[in-house]
């Protein structure tokens, strides 16, 4: 976002709308532009120049390719970050968090891959020799892991940062990344800590509007980085071939210069039988 017209996008999309000002937290004045009704009004200058900034880090990150992890629990942001995450084919935690997502990564693969281990039991025909209760058991394990960590099946290794919404309710997450040394990404209330938050976009975190815009935001400048990506993996891959290409050439050159080297000793032995026949 770089102009006028697009804070006024973030004005009708009610990004400027902060908490009563009884539960703010007084990090947060740098970031508040005035008090209206006992409600705190963000300055959406500041939050335009803090989504540039966060844009410009995510798209390098993107570009990278490595994953941002997003993470939205509250009712009115799941659908909204399910989508666009999901979009930019990045990954996303809608449900519960889910304790030692970051801290014991390694147990959160291992109940990942048994939603694969039963996908396999019932291609190759183990499901079928199981009891009816045991597959019933089965089935409402692999429902229950598919609820809370289907949308990370494919995140193999640590993310590269964290993209929060609401980072009161989502504290945890936000200290696992802090211990980690993962950069995080919020959407950060009149009520919330920006302190500890390394690229903070000051916004209402509470209004579906307010996070689709500024969510939608972020993962354009994902899908960004991910073209680039893409855009320098061809140009290496046409550099590549040129250069394969080039010692063709280059042999094609030599054979033709061959005959003219040829013809310098039979022209020398020419000069010789005259001299000879002089004398």
């Amino acid at each position: 976002m770089a102009n006028n017209t697009e804070v006024k996008n973030l004005l009708d999309a009610g990004v400027h709308f902060g908490h009563l000002t009884r539960k703010w937290n007084p990090n947060m004045a740098p970031y508040i532009y005035m008090e209206r009704n006992g409600i705190h009004i963000i300055n959406l200058y500041k939050t335009q120049a803090k989504l540039n900034e966060a844009n410009d880090a995510l798209r390098k990150i993107a570009a990278s390719g490595r994953k941002v992890l997003f993470v939205a629990t509250k009712k009115q942001a799941k659908d909204i970050v399910a989508q666009h995450a999901g979009d930019a084919n990045m990954p996303y935690i809608t449900e519960r968090w889910p304790g030692g997502m970051l801290t014991n990564f390694v147990t959160i693969r291992k109940a990942v891959k048994k939603m694969a281990l039963v996908d396999r039991m019932k291609k190759d025909g183990r499901y079928e020799t199981l009891s009816k209760k045991e597959r019933l058991q089965v089935d409402r394990m692999r429902a229950k892991l598919e609820k809370n960590l289907g949308s990370i099946v494919e995140m193999t290794r640590m993310p590269a940062a964290l993209f929060v919404v609401d980072t009161v309710r989502e504290h945890i997450a936000i200290k696992e990344a802090l211990k980690l040394g993962i950069p995080i990404f919020a959407m950060a209330d009149t009520n919330a800590n920006p302190r500890d938050i390394d690229y903070v976009i000051p916004s209402n975190d509470d209004a579906s509007k307010s996070i689709d815009i500024i969510v939608n935001s972020a993962t354009e400048a994902i899908k960004a980085g991910l073209e680039d990506r893409k855009n320098e993996k061809n140009n290496a891959e046409a550099a590549k071939a040129e250069k394969a290409a080039a010692p063709a050439k280059e042999e094609k050159v030599d054979k033709t210069e061959a005959p003219a080297k040829a013809e310098k000793p039979v022209e020398a032995k020419k000069e010789a039988v005259k001299a000879d026949e002089e004398e």
